[in-house]
């Protein structure tokens, strides 16, 4: 059962009012959702695949730690927070929320882009249903 996503006004508030937030003049969000088009087809081209009904989704706490921890070290970086979801989800479900904060555009697109593609990579275990 999909479990409820933070709210991202909230989370913002709270980067605020953080210490680093003086240093902070962008931050960024990802929210990433359970869609129906499948991976094999979004990403290799594969015409013939099933729609998606939806997926499992976990994660590894302490390999999410630590990429939440690397990200935090990037050039530019005073802010990061990660949530993630988990057990099954359906079509539309979040999947995850991600915000960074650093001084300027091009640190705070690198370290977003960074830190969703290391999470995704190496540190969730994500599972499609297709649809019959």
């Amino acid at each position: 059962m999909a479990e409820k996503m933070p709210s991202i006004d909230a989370w913002l508030k709270e980067a605020q009012a953080d210490p680093s937030a003086p240093e902070c003049g962008m931050y960024l969000t990802h929210v990433g959702v359970v869609r129906r088009t499948a991976r094999e087809k979004v990403r290799q081209g594969l015409p013939d695949t099933r729609p998606v009904r939806g997926m499992w989704f976990d994660y590894d706490e302490e390999k999410v730690a630590q990429a939440t921890a690397n990200a935090r070290k990037l050039p530019g970086i005073g802010y990061v927070r990660v949530w993630l979801n988990q057990g099954e989800l359906a079509v539309g479900d979040p999947i995850m929320l991600v915000l960074v904060g650093g001084d300027i555009r091009p640190h705070v697109i690198r370290a977003l882009q960074d830190l969703v593609g290391t999470l995704k990579e190496n540190c969730v275990i994500e599972r499609e249903r297709h649809e019959p």
